[in-house]
């Protein structure tokens, strides 16, 4: 029986052995000839050696026969048939030396030749050894690699046993929560049928209470109405407006010095806005009011204010009738005040981002709002719901609205897009090189003006759809992204609040600064200017508002 020492050392040399074979097959003819070279050079240096011994022999005798002849002895009488053979014998064996040697040189250079075929195969067998070393360490990283990736596999499907288990309990938990889910759908809309009952509920005894008070109000107008009609009435330049109408100007005039400074909110003043007739004006701030103030020769005073914000006001819009006011917020909504009662009427939600903008649409019905959110929303107030979302792309920071059914947006993507709120897309767009931070129509709505933060205002034809005048100065700086900027009631001039607190109105035609005015310690915000052209209203981001006037 072999013990495992002779099988080992078997099995080593039976590995060399056929190392041996392998290596060797190819330089086997090589070794044959050489080894038979060889033996031809043996051979021939034998037989060289022979004819040496012939030769030298020969020379002897050839020698000793010469002796004789010369000295005339015995022997010299040697034919000379002979001594011819003997020479031509020697002549061939000199001939056969000479090829022998020829011949010896010629195997020395082939033995020569083989040599360096010799070492040239050696070279190759070295390298073909590197190789094979290489090819060797190369299927030992390959077959620990193998090894590695067949653990990482083993570890991979015990990974994905366990993922499918989690899957598995995972859809069973989603089994369970989606009937969950739809049972609370149904007791959430069992809830919402109770919800709207109510509210049909309240809003019949809201109306009723409205009715009531409406009834009140005409008694009392009626009274009022009786009772002026006793009394003599004065007609001045500045009483003559007449409740309900729209002032009409003619040609609008700079003011010169603040007529009146108001400690409007108790942190920025983000809005304010002239109401049609010139009669009032409101502003909202970030203390989440709106305050109501009346204005009558020259003066301002505060009447009252809306409350139901749950976050900054950011912007505020009149309807034709002066009857409701529309703001916008940062707690993602925008509301419906009625001024008759200073109620809340409609509150819009629906946007995931502050709403920077609102206008109302063409009709006192119909509302649009522009938020952070990037999208546009129009908003039905019979409904109380959102009837179209337009997805803008950009955050909105303002918009204005165009014969009922366009919409213009200004958005934080340095872009003015035109929508048609009959179409999903936008109908048109104008590229500047700064955010937008404020849009406003001219009175004959032929013209565009947009406020940028590249410290510049636009002025962008509507008909042609590009812009026709640039208005700038080097001490112009917009000071935030809803920096707010207005036309004159004429459609003269622009005016709008710097960083450092001045306003400056420039003259479009001339497009130039033509006046600046300086009352305000912090940065204006928004400005407006009176329906009948001759007073100004500006915000800043401390408390104040300024009535610029030149009575």
């Amino acid at each position: 029986m072999t013990t495992p020492t002779a099988d080992w050392k078997q099995l080593i040399f039976q590995n060399l052995k056929a190392r041996n074979r392998k290596e060797t097959y190819e330089f086997a003819d090589l070794i044959d000839s050489q080894n038979k070279l060889f033996e031809q050079v043996t051979a021939l240096k034998s037989r060289n050696m022979q004819l040496t011994l012939e030769t030298e022999k020969l020379k002897a005798e050839n020698l000793s026969l010469q002796v004789r002849v010369d000295s005339g002895g015995p022997g010299s009488g040697v034919p000379n048939e002979k001594v011819q053979q003997l020479e031509q014998k020697l002549f061939k064996l000199h001939e056969e030396l000479t090829e022998m040697h020829k011949k010896r040189g010629e195997n020395a250079q082939q033995i020569i030749d083989l040599n360096a075929a010799l070492k040239e195969k050696e070279k190759e067998i070295l390298v073909k050894d590197g190789k094979l070393s290489d090819a060797h360490s190369t299927e030992q990283t390959l077959k620990n690699e193998m090894k590695n990736l067949e653990r990482t596999i083993l570890e991979l499907e015990a990974t994905n046993q366990t993922l499918k288990d989690e899957h598995q309990a995972l859809q069973m938990a989603f089994t369970s929560l989606e009937e969950k889910h739809k049972k609370l759908m149904n007791d959430n809309d069992e809830i919402m049928a109770r919800w709207l009952q109510q509210k049909m509920a309240q809003a019949d005894a809201l109306n009723r209470e409205n009715d009531q008070f409406m009834a009140h109000k005409q008694r009392m107008l009626q009274k009022q109405l009786a009772e002026a009609a006793l009394e003599p009435v004065t007609v001045t330049e500045q009483t003559s407006d007449i409740a309900g109408i729209p002032q009409i100007c003619l040609n609008a005039s700079i003011p010169t010095k603040a007529q009146q400074k108001l400690d409007a909110h108790e942190g920025e003043v983000n809005a304010v806005l002239w109401s049609p007739t010139g009669t009032m004006f409101a502003t909202g701030g970030s203390d989440r009011k709106i305050k109501l103030w009346d204005f009558s020769l020259g003066q301002c005073q505060c009447k009252g204010f809306l409350a139901g914000s749950n976050a900054g006001i950011t912007s505020l819009e009149y309807d034709i009738d002066e009857a409701n006011i529309l703001g916008a917020s940062n707690d993602y909504a925008c509301r419906l005040w009625s001024l008759s009662d200073l109620r809340l009427r409609h509150t819009l939600t629906g946007h995931s981002g502050k709403v920077l903008s609102a206008k109302f649409l063409g009709e006192s019905s119909k509302v649009v709002s522009g938020s952070h959110d990037r999208t546009l929303k129009i908003w039905d107030l019979h409904t109380k719901a959102c009837s179209k979302t337009i997805f803008a792309g950009s955050s909105c920071n303002d918009l204005v609205t165009l014969h009922g059914t366009h919409i213009i947006s200004g958005h934080f993507d340095k872009r003015i897009r035109f929508w048609d709120t009959r179409s999903d897309i936008t109908s048109n767009e104008i590229g500047l090189q700064g955010r937008i931070t404020s849009l406003s129509l001219s009175p004959d709505r032929m013209s565009l003006l947009a406020c940028t933060r590249e410290d510049t205002l636009k002025v962008i034809d509507l008909r042609q759809n590009q812009v026709i005048n640039t208005l700038c100065d080097e001490n112009f700086k917009v000071a935030s992204d809803w920096t707010r900027a207005v036309f004159s009631p004429d459609g003269t001039y622009v005016a709008a609040g710097s960083q450092d607190g001045t306003l400056f109105i420039w003259n479009i035609q001339k497009g130039k600064v033509e006046k600046t005015l300086k009352e305000h310690t912090h940065s204006i915000l928004a400005c407006s200017w009176h329906p009948a052209g001759s007073f100004i209203l500006t915000s800043e981001k401390q408390k104040k508002v300024i009535l610029w006037g030149d009575m």
